[in-house]
């Protein structure tokens, strides 16, 4: 149903709509990417006016944790502080967006709605559908009035959305790797020590799922997916980042799948655990 699709994603001409009748907002920018994963500098050079700026690693990633993969999630508390920095309040809907393949959004609207929050969408199509739709974007930062969200889960490996341990994915039905097919058979390792993917994965890369405008793909199509994988989905990436995309899009089309967010980095962290090469997924 499109209503799924609907409490998963927001398009640029809804959020335009919403900000021209005054009703409220919070909105995100969450610029992140491999090559340049601090996205301040192209925030202050323009962004959706009243957009905060978050940092995926500084404030949706714990780097103090150890055994978790390279993006170990936060606690429930730091969520919380963040949340209320950024200015997010009850009953006002969130929409967080990027300017990279959904990932940072997808990041942000998972360790959010993870932390037990409402109403958090993704902008569909990120800001490259805000500016083709003719918003307008204003330099600088932004500080807003502190919010006064509250997080009811601490702890996000056991939050309100489900996660997977290494021990479950050994032993998954489904389990869908969200990297470039390259990566997903070996052929080459860009950030991680050991090439290759989990036994019994099957390759489904984040950016096949989103159009060319960067939107995500209509929902029969989102369906037709989970047709071929089914609906008991577990997924992972390079370090619980991109995953989030398939996640988000299987959500689009009404299924729950769960998320190892350790991901590959934390896999390979043990190397008594197996790992394939090959393959087309």
């Amino acid at each position: 149903m499109e209503s799924t699709r609907a409490e998963v994603l927001i398009s640029a001409t809804e959020l335009a709509e919403r900000i021209e009748k005054g009703q409220p907002v919070t909105i995100l920018d969450v610029r992140w990417q491999l090559s340049q994963p601090d996205g301040r500098a192209a925030y202050r050079q323009g962004h959706i006016p009243g957009a905060v700026y978050v940092s995926l690693e500084e404030e949706l990633t714990d780097h103090t944790v150890s055994g978790r993969g390279r993006h170990p999630l936060p606690s429930g508390r730091s969520v919380e502080a963040a949340a209320r920095r950024w200015g997010v309040r009850r009953g006002v809907p969130v929409v967080a967006y990027d300017d990279w393949n959904r990932a940072g959004s997808a990041r942000a609207w998972w360790v959010l709605t993870a932390a037990g929050l409402d109403d958090v969408r993704i902008l569909d199509g990120g800001l490259g559908a805000w500016i083709a739709a003719g918003g307008a974007l204003e330099a600088g930062m932004v500080t807003p009035e502190p919010g006064d969200a509250t997080v009811p889960h601490g702890d996000l490996y056991a939050g309100a959305r489900r996660t997977l341990t290494a021990q479950q994915v050994a032993v998954a039905d489904v389990l869908l790797d969200a990297r470039a097919p390259e990566r997903f058979r070996g052929d080459v390792e860009p950030v991680d020590p050991v090439a290759g993917h989990i036994p019994g994965a099957r390759n489904v890369p984040s950016t096949s799922l989103l159009g060319t405008d960067g939107t995500f793909l209509p929902y029969e199509e989102l369906r037709e997916l989970v047709g071929k994988h089914g609906a008991d989905t577990g997924v992972y990436c390079g370090s619980g980042i991109t995953a989030s995309v398939v996640v988000a899009a299987l959500a689009a089309a009404g299924v729950d799948a769960a998320l190892f967010p350790g991901s590959w980095s934390e896999w390979i962290s043990d190397p008594a655990r197996p790992v394939a090469r090959g393959g087309r997924g």
